[in-house]
C-alpha cells in the first residue's frame, strides 16, 4: 500500500460545499455570486462556520465500491480529458473516488472570472481490464452518476519539454504534496492540523471544493482556491503553485472557528522517519537508512539556526520550540547520496525537503514536532507545524500567509557550519556510556580554532573532542554520555570560532 494512502485511510471528509448552490444541510444558504474571486470563497467559508458541520460521505457504487489498492491505482484519468490541455503551461487531472477516498469533492474551472462546475462522470477514466470487466477500458456511462471527484493532480513540463510530469497532488482530507525538478514524492503538507500532539483525538479538516483558474500562455504559476471544513473550523485557502528547480507554493488561509481551538496547527508538514545511523537497534535491514526527512530545521525569530535530528521513538514524543515571529521551519532531507540509503527502488536521496516561510509576523507561539513510533516505512510518523500561543476563538477571523518551498537544497546559504549527520552507539569500553558523533560541514569556517560548546539537561558529559575528517572541510564532534538514573536528556551543541558562533545549533533528545 502506498504510504500516503495508508495514512489517509484514517482521515475523514465532508461533502463538497462550493459557490454553486449547496445541497443538504446548506440548501438554505445564500445563492452563488455570478463571478468568482477569493473573497467569494472567504464569504462562503464565513457562512459555513455559522452552521453545524455535517459529514455526509459518498456511498460508493460500481465501479468504485470495495476497491483494493491495486484496483484503485488501475483507474487512469484520460489524457484527452485533462483541464487546460490546449497549449497551456499547466494541465490538471481529476481524481476518482474509491479505496480510502470517499469524500465528495467539487471541482470548478474558472474562465474569465466565471466558475463552471465539472460534473462527475466515469467517461473521464480508463479502467484497466486486469481489474475491471469493461470492453476497451470504458465503463458504462450510467455508472457513478451520484459520485464526485476525490482531488486534483497538477502537471507541467517540469523535467523535460513536452512531457507532462505531475508536480502537485491534492487528495485526502487537506493533504497535498509536491515535487521539484528531479525529485520524487516524499513528505506531505496539509491545509490545517487540529488536535495533533494534544490530549484529544486529532481532527482532519477536509478540502471540499477546488476552483482552478485557467492559466494563460507564459504563466509561471497556477492559481487555485479551496474550501476547507471540519467540526471545528471552516476556511478558505488561496494557492499559487510555481514548479521548477524549487517548487514554490504560496498560501493564504482565512479561518473561521466554530469553537475555540487551542491545539491548531498552521502550515503542517508530515513525513516519515523509520531509521538512520543515529540509532538503529533492532532494525534488521540491508539499507543504511530509511526516511523521507532526517531533520527539523528552524530559523527562529532571533535568527538562530536550529537543527533537530528526527527520531523513531519508542513512544509518542512531542517537542515545542517556543518562538516569536519565526523566520522559517521545515522538514529537511540532507542525506543526498545513494550510499546514504542503498535503496534502488525508493531512492530516498531524491525525496524533496520542504520549508515554510511566514509572509508576515505570526507573533508568539511554538514550532511543534511530534514523533510517533513506527515499525516500518509505510506510516508517516513525523509531524511539524506552528501553534499560535493564543487560541483561535469561536466566531473570529484568522489569517495566515506563508510560502512552502520544495526542493533538493535548502534556501539559505550562510557562512555557518552545517550539521550533516548524527550517529550514536554504546561505548565499547563502558556499557554505561553512550557515544555520540555529530559531523559538521564547515563550509567557509576554518578548522583551526574551532571549539565545541555542549550542554545537557541531565546525566554527565565526558570526553568531548573535535577532529577534522579526511574528506572535505568537515569536522566531527564526539562525546560520551552517562545517563545515570535520568530517563531522558536534551542536548544543545554548536561550534565557536574566535569566540563567535560558527555553526547551526544541534538539538537532540535522548530517551532511555
Amino acid at each position: 500500500m502506498d504510504r500516503r494512502s495508508f495514512v489517509s485511510s484514517a482521515v475523514a471528509g465532508f461533502f463538497g460545499a462550493a459557490l454553486a448552490a449547496p445541497r443538504g444541510a446548506r440548501a438554505q444558504s445564500a445563492p452563488a455570486p455570478a463571478g468568482f474571486s477569493f473573497d467569494a470563497v472567504v464569504a462562503r467559508a464565513h457562512d459555513m462556520a455559522q452552521m453545524p458541520y455535517r459529514r455526509p460521505l459518498m456511498k460508493l457504487t460500481e465501479p468504485f465500491a470495495d476497491l483494493k489498492y491495486d484496483a484503485f491505482r488501475a483507474i487512469r484519468f484520460r489524457e484527452d480529458k485533462r483541464l487546460f490541455n490546449d497549449d497551456r503551461p499547466f494541465q490538471v487531472d481529476l481524481l476518482p473516488p474509491g479505496f480510502t477516498f470517499q469524500d465528495a469533492i467539487e471541482i470548478y474551472a474558472v474562465k474569465d472570472g466565471v466558475p463552471k462546475r465539472i460534473p462527475f462522470s466515469v467517461d473521464f477514466f480508463d479502467f484497466s481490464p486486469d481489474f475491471f470487466p469493461y470492453k476497451d477500458g470504458k465503463a458504462p456511462s450510467d455508472l457513478g452518476k451520484d459520485l464526485s471527484f476525490s482531488g486534483v493532480r497538477i502537471r507541467n513540463p517540469l523535467n523535460r519539454p513536452g512531457v507532462w510530469d505531475e508536480f502537485a497532488v491534492f487528495q485526502g482530507a487537506s493533504y497535498f504534496r509536491a515535487v521539484a525538478h528531479n525529485t520524487i514524492y516524499g513528505l506531505s503538507a496539509r491545509g490545517l492540523a487540529i488536535g495533533a500532539g494534544g490530549p484529544d483525538p486529532e481532527e482532519f479538516p477536509v478540502f471540499t471544493a477546488f476552483w482552478l483558474e485557467e492559466p494563460q500562455p507564459g504563466d509561471r504559476a497556477l492559481h487555485m482556491s479551496a474550501l476547507l471544513d471540519s467540526d471545528s473550523v471552516a476556511g478558505a485557502f488561496d494557492f499559487s503553485l510555481a514548479p521548477g528547480v524549487e517548487t514554490v507554493i504560496q498560501v493564504r488561509a482565512v479561518l473561521f472557528p466554530r469553537r475555540d481551538i487551542a491545539t491548531v496547527g498552521v502550515a503542517p508538514l508530515t513525513s516519515m522517519y523509520f531509521f538512520g545511523p543515529d540509532r538503529r537497534g533492532n532494525v534488521d535491514d540491508f539499507r543504511n537508512a530509511v526516511h523521507d526527512s532526517d531533520g527539523l530545521r528552524i530559523v527562529n525569530g532571533k535568527g538562530e539556526r536550529l537543527w533537530r535530528p528526527l527520531r523513531n521513538p519508542a513512544k509518542v514524543e512531542t517537542s515545542a520550540f517556543a518562538d516569536e515571529n519565526p523566520q522559517s521551519f521545515g522538514l529537511i532531507q540532507r542525506a543526498r547520496s545513494f550510499d546514504d540509503f542503498e535503496d534502488g527502488e525508493a531512492h530516498y536521496e531524491l525525496r524533496p525537503s520542504a520549508w515554510v516561510e511566514p509572509g508576515s509576523g505570526w507573533g508568539r507561539g511554538s514550532v511543534m514536532l511530534i514523533e510517533l513510533p513506527s515499525a516500518d516505512e509505510y506510516a508517516d510518523n513525523i509531524v511539524t507545524f506552528w501553534r499560535p500561543e493564543a487560541p483561535l476563538l469561536q466566531g473570529s477571523r484568522n489569517e495566515f500567509a506563508y510560502r512552502i518551498t520544495w526542493g533538493l537544497d535548502e534556501v539559505e546559504e550562510l557562512p555557518l557550519a552545517r550539521i550533516v549527520s548524527t550517529r550514536s552507539g554504546l561505548s565499547i569500553l563502558d556499557a554505561r556510556e553512550r557515544v555520540f558523533v555529530v559531523d559538521f560541514d564547515l563550509g567557509m569556517v576554518e578548522f583551526p580554532g574551532v571549539v565545541a560548546r555542549l550542554q545537557a539537561s541531565a546525566g554527565e558529559i565526558r570526553s568531548v573532542n573535535v577532529t577534522r575528517l579526511p574528506e572535505g572541510n568537515q569536522a566531527r564532534v564526539a562525546f560520551h554520555f552517562v545517563a545515570g538514573d535520568a530517563p531522558s536528556a536534551e542536548f544543545r551543541l554548536w561550534l565557536d570560532s574566535e569566540n563567535t558562533r560558527a555553526s547551526e545549533i544541534w538539538l537532540y533528545r535522548w530517551s532511555a
